[in-house]
């Protein structure tokens, strides 16, 4: 029982490992400026496509 643990803590420790090394900062602000940029194109699509006036 004791072996199943240790190897069960082995390989969490080796998901958080990896999570904890990942820059979440960096990722979420380069996802934020992907949004930002994708979506003044929807936008203008979306107002043609409506017949908005541009």
């Amino acid at each position: 029982m004791s072996r199943q643990w240790l190897s069960l803590g082995g390989i969490m420790g080796f998901v958080t490992d990896i999570l904890g090394s990942v820059n979440w900062e960096a990722i979420i602000q380069l996802a934020m400026i992907a949004a930002i940029m994708i979506s003044g194109p929807i936008v203008i699509f979306l107002l043609a496509a409506q017949g908005g006036d541009l």
